[in-house]
């Protein structure tokens, strides 16, 4: 068990298939936790009133906050459709906006969504063994599109911050959807320039 996260050499187990630890507590996102993220804000609400699900969870370190640290964890994402609209992360840019993050997909089937501020993006597919670069300037996601938890370890530097508020008001510019049971990736009708 860890119990100090100073720059000293540790280790840490993750189960490869379904990416838990019994070595920290995930911070877990419900769908309640997910109001305004899909397209479908109505199918969101009646989902919530029938049972709020748990969407996704994720482990991740708590290191100094120093650009010479890097900070790592799994992300587990549950399959699942709010209207046709795959069950995913919250997504965020770094607050350090330069900062690059590398996902390893270590089970289940989804995407990487990545956008940046001037309007390039990005649909990358997760399988197992598929490493995703996610560059700097690039909000990303993740998004289940298989019928089992999409398993993800993620790496990047510890002082990089979280800036989900962009997200949170903006939306992405592409939605991942089913249409006739094929995964298709469509604008974002919702998204503000």
């Amino acid at each position: 068990m860890i119990k100090d996260f100073a720059v000293t050499p540790f280790t840490m187990y993750f189960d490869l298939k379904n990416g838990m630890t019994d070595e920290k507590s995930t911070t877990k996102r419900y769908l309640s936790n997910m109001n305004g993220m899909f397209a479908d804000n109505e199918a969101l609400k009646e989902m919530i009133k029938e049972e709020d699900i748990l969407a996704y969870e994720f482990y991740e370190l708590s290191l100094p906050e120093k650009d010479s640290n890097l900070l790592f964890g799994t992300s587990i994402v549950y399959p699942g459709k709010v209207g046709n609209e795959y069950f995913m992360t919250k997504g965020h840019f770094h607050t350090i906006l330069d900062t690059a993050e590398v996902y390893y997909c270590l089970s289940g089937k989804g995407y990487m969504l990545m956008e940046n501020p001037e309007g390039d993006w990005a649909a990358e597919e997760l399988t197992p063994g598929k490493a995703v670069y996610v560059p700097g300037r690039y909000a990303h996601r993740s998004v289940n599109v298989g019928d089992e938890p999409l398993v993800t370890f993620f790496v990047f530097r510890s002082d990089a911050g979280h800036d989900y508020g962009t997200i949170e008001t903006k939306g992405y510019r592409k939605l991942i959807i089913e249409k006739d049971g094929k995964v298709e990736i469509v604008d974002n009708p919702k998204w503000k320039s």
